[in-house]
């Protein structure tokens, strides 16, 4: 995986837990940053009295589109990195539903795709992506 285009929008292959962890905090990084950007531009970052209930639901009600289509557009390069990362583990990218598993879920994909080292060498999902480096790691 060599450049940002596969790691981010192909479900191919394979990733080691290094560009794994990059790229989910590359995508965080680039994420909030589109979020500041736009709720500066549709004038959400504006200050409003807590007891105002209706200023409240308004603001709400005002970030609640973006907010959909920022998740929406970012859900796509998040389940290539997870695909990519559950392959490396030999397993099917469907395995990154276990996340819908409450509490469990979350922490059984975590410890998996962010600690545990993938096959070695070449599985049914492609070649090893240390190429054999780090093979006692």
């Amino acid at each position: 995986m060599g450049n940002l285009g596969s790691l981010y929008l192909s479900f191919s292959g394979r990733i080691s837990r290094q560009p794994w962890w990059l790229g989910l905090i590359g995508l965080a990084i680039v994420q909030w940053a589109v979020w500041f950007v736009l709720a500066m531009v549709l004038g959400l970052n504006t200050a409003i009295d807590p007891a105002d209930q209706a200023a409240a639901a308004a603001l709400v009600g005002k970030m609640m589109a973006p907010l959909g289509i920022l998740i929406l557009v970012f859900i796509y390069p998040t389940l290539a990195l997870y695909t990519k990362r559950w392959h490396d583990r030999g397993k099917s990218g469907w395995w990154t539903l276990i996340i819908l598993i409450p509490l469990i879920g979350g922490i059984w994909a975590l410890v998996e795709l962010g600690f545990l080292k993938g096959t070695t060498g070449s599985n049914q999902y492609g070649a090893d992506p240390l190429g054999g480096r780090l093979a006692a790691a």
